[in-house]
């Protein structure tokens, strides 16, 4: 563990001991790996479940069993300790039967996401030299660049079968790689965080007493494993005896608000604040009462007003604010918001998890006084090994720790300024740099704009985040074409699709014939045009039946914005794939029809999706009187 000495506390001596304090997290955890921790649930409850998914259960037993079996496959391919496998799968129990066999094999996964546009699957499998893939066949054209290393899990089960259903010899120590996630990169390429399985089974262990988990409890998993998000929806119930529901792949969460509405008193949920504004939207008070025992929400900035329909529940629904980026095993600091908190404004992120150490630091790394701004920096059992492949930018984000005693600590350098309250808990207060988030996502704008700059037609650009009307985080891209070229808004975005995942994609673009410039010759981002007036122009008159109208209304509610048009695209003014469920959810209430959220994407104008909704509202009405007639037939 990491010890702070008064000598190196020296430049605040007042605060000294109040930092001391609140660093003080030591605590006993198992020196094991994750999939060890697993392991012991499957010999202690084997006929437990483990996993659900589309009415199927999965014991402890099958899928100790099933991993098993996989591991030795791995064995012979190559696989052991800091070995990478690439796992592009969709969510199915045989994906948690890929990630833990990997670790019984003794090697790291590293996921690939299969909504990823093949460009950046390519770079993820040829960076991080995955020896492995395991996959489905449906997914193969997305593996083309290394199909001779693909196992595909789903026809390719039978040469499995064959190996050995008990548990290989253990290779990996917890020092060694249990997975590498890739994030967005300022450079223009993703990077990759190596996590060791001792920071990992830290915060695991952690967790599993924090969130109060318990055997036989279950938690539903609805985002990728590309998110680290899932980190803590899939492998804490699994820590704890409990069992994970797999939710199929959607979008904008439809499964994860159905499962909701199926079934109560779950063991935790793991929630972005975006999503925690699609479940007010659409679930009663009543029906929340009782739903999760808590919700553990991160990935962004929380609003204290979001949290409303929530408190005060009976029975009570614990709400938990978790901070930490992936370089710190998911979480490192948390809040949990009790009755004297705040009814309004951001929510505290907190105060640091077991054996995790928080500073906030001026420009020379000096501890500065609570209630001071300054950076966050993180050390302790948490901190990765780095950024694969890339030792410059490893040296400039993970330091030597001055305040720690042994020789080979480190902090990360997280950009995020932050401050003590004089009661020890941190406030987060937003980035030192260009990095943003949006819907939970962590993206770098220098990525969006290297893949803005590599369109032949596009001369200079800057991509920005900002808040709507609403309150959310948009990305707005600014381009001035080259000379004589014409560019269309839907050409770049088609060719932003091919190379960045769809939530790195600005939601707007807007054509300029120069960038605004500081007087230094750096683009002046705070003097771009405000993107509202030229996106929302009310194209193609205005809504003139009343589904129309009413479609505007909500659209208008939902996007903030008031001159809206009949040929207005919905993802063109702001809305993306959350918003969008909640459009379809509030269409369906009032015309009392069930709208397709695909139609909604194959239909994004009020124009179009109006008359989708009176074609289902006349379809219904004429089953109705079908129905009707048969009935007075019978009677």
């Amino acid at each position: 563990m990491m010890t702070l000495t008064a000598e190196r506390m020296a430049p605040v001596d007042n605060e000294f001991a109040k930092i001391v304090a609140w660093n003080a997290t030591d605590a006993v955890f198992p020196r094991l790996c994750t999939n060890e921790l697993i392991e012991r649930q499957a010999e202690t409850r084997p006929d437990a479940v483990a996993l659900e998914f589309g009415g199927r259960r999965m014991t402890y037993r099958e899928l100790d069993t099933r991993a098993n079996r996989l591991a030795h496959h791995l064995r012979s391919r190559g696989v052991g300790p800091d070995v990478l496998v690439g796992v592009c799968m969709e969510r199915t129990p045989d994906l948690v039967v890929a990630l833990l066999a990997v670790w019984k094999a003794g090697g790291a996964y590293v996921p690939i996401d299969p909504s990823y546009p093949a460009d950046r699957v390519a770079f993820m499998i040829e960076d991080s030299e995955a020896c492995v893939l395991l996959t489905q066949h449906k997914l193969l054209p997305l593996l083309a660049t290394a199909a001779d290393r693909a196992i595909c899990l789903d026809t390719g089960w039978a040469e499995i079968e064959a190996e050995s259903s008990e548990a290989p010899a253990p290779r990996a120590t917890p020092a060694n790689l249990a997975y590498v996630i890739y994030t967005s990169g300022s450079t223009g390429r993703p990077k990759g965080a190596m996590i060791v399985h001792s920071g990992l089974v830290n915060y695991l262990w952690w967790a599993v007493g924090a969130y109060g988990v318990e055997a036989g409890r279950s938690a539903p998993v609805h985002t990728s494993i590309s998110f680290d998000l899932t980190v803590t929806s899939l492998f804490v119930p699994l820590v704890a005896g409990g069992s994970v529901e797999l939710l199929p792949e959607d979008i904008g969460a439809q499964e994860l608000l159905s499962a909701l509405r199926r079934s109560g008193d779950r063991s935790l949920v793991k929630i972005t604040p975006a999503h925690l504004e699609l479940l007010n939207a659409e679930i009663s008070r009543e029906a929340a009462a009782g739903m999760t025992r808590c919700f553990v929400i991160g990935g962004d900035n929380l609003l204290a007003e979001n949290l409303k329909p929530w408190r005060g529940l009976t029975p009570p629904t614990r709400l938990f604010n978790e901070y930490g980026p992936t370089e710190t095993v998911v979480g490192c600091c948390i809040h949990e918001v009790g009755p004297h908190d705040p009814a309004s404004g951001s929510v505290a992120i907190g105060r640091p998890i077991a054996n995790t150490q928080l500073y906030v630091l001026d420009e020379a790394m000096r501890p500065v006084a609570a209630g001071t701004m300054g950076e966050l920096y993180i050390g302790g059992a948490g901190v990765a090994r780095g950024y694969l492949n890339r030792p410059e930018l490893t040296a400039e984000r993970f330091l030597p720790d001055p305040f720690a005693a042994g020789p080979d600590a480190r902090l990360y350098k997280t950009g995020d300024l932050a401050r003590w309250r004089d009661d020890g808990v941190l406030e987060y207060l937003g980035r030192a740099d260009d990095q943003v988030k949006v819907r939970g996502y962590r993206i770098e704008l220098g990525e969006i704009e290297a893949a803005l700059a590599a369109h032949a037609d596009v001369k200079t650009c800057a991509v920005v985040a900002r808040d709507d009307a609403g309150g959310h985080k948009q990305l707005i891209g600014y381009i001035v074409p080259r000379s004589g070229s014409v560019l269309a808004p839907d050409d770049v975005k088609r060719a932003l699709h091919a190379r960045l995942p769809d939530y790195m994609v600005p939601s707007q673009l807007v054509f300029l014939d120069a960038l605004p410039l500081t007087h230094n010759g750096k683009v002046d981002r705070r003097a771009l045009p405000d993107p509202v007036a030229a996106a929302a122009g009310g194209r193609g008159g205005s809504p003139r039946t009343e589904t129309e109208k009413a479609v505007a209304g909500i659209w208008r509610d939902l996007l903030k914005v008031d001159d809206i048009g009949l040929e207005d695209d919905f993802f063109d003014l702001g809305g993306h794939s959350l918003a969008a469920t909640a459009l379809v959810g509030r269409l369906s209430g009032k015309f009392g029809v069930n709208v397709r959220l695909a139609s909604l994407f194959e239909e994004p104008t009020i124009g179009a999706l109006a008359k989708v909704v009176d074609l289902l509202v006349l379809t219904q009405r004429g089953a109705g009187a079908v129905a009707g007639e048969r009935e007075e037939f019978v009677l």
